[in-house]
């Protein structure tokens, strides 16, 4: 009996200390994304196979975008900068666009190069067209994106997405005015 106690009584002390060392992501959605076929800015495939095993932030942006792209561009520049300014490894950074039809990898190039964006864990996505960016949207990342037939601006929502290394969208933050930098880089950290 004592012998069982024993045994019972390091199993359950185990589980609870290793419990106290992980670190809890608070209003975690656990939503999964599904498998994508893409171009980078590049113009080489990309999928969601490139990015497993890795935590990725995403959000959606379109180059001819006359407001909240912008700054949301330059938002996760600075994000970007933090993760390498803290060491963070396997931290990936995907845009996608929701204008393909305008924004070829060449142009998506030039886009991220008037903001100073390094290419070595971030991609910038086209190569599908407008209903599959406006369902891959809806159904994996429950957001809204629409092309109106009428002129040159998409409508679409300004999150940020954090995604864990299986390709489940974790969180979403504010991606264009008051984003919660110290909580997106502690969330990133209690994924690794």
């Amino acid at each position: 009996m004592k012998v069982r106690f024993l045994v019972l009584f390091i199993v359950i002390s185990t589980l609870v200390m290793s419990a106290c060392g992980k670190k809890e992501i608070e209003n975690a959605v656990n939503w999964p994304v599904k498998d994508f076929s893409a171009t980078t800015q590049e113009n080489k495939p990309f999928g969601l196979k490139d990015l497993k095993g890795k935590i990725w932030i995403s959000d959606f942006i379109f180059t001819s975008c006359a407001d909240v792209c912008p700054p949301m561009t330059s938002n996760l520049v600075k994000l970007q900068k933090k993760v390498k300014d803290e060491g963070l490894k396997n931290v990936e950074f995907v845009s996608f666009s929701v204008d393909p039809t305008v924004d070829s990898p060449e142009v998506l190039d030039r886009y991220a190069k008037q903001f100073g964006v390094k290419f070595e864990n971030w991609t910038f996505l086209t190569g599908y067209n407008q209903a599959f960016i406006e369902e891959f949207a809806a159904k994996n990342f429950k957001t809204i994106v629409k092309k109106p037939a009428e002129g040159t601006q998409v409508i679409h929502q300004t999150f940020l997405y954090l995604v864990d290394q299986d390709g489940n969208i974790i969180k979403t933050y504010s991606g264009y005015k008051d984003v919660p930098f110290d909580e997106i880089m502690n969330d990133i950290k209690a994924l690794q």
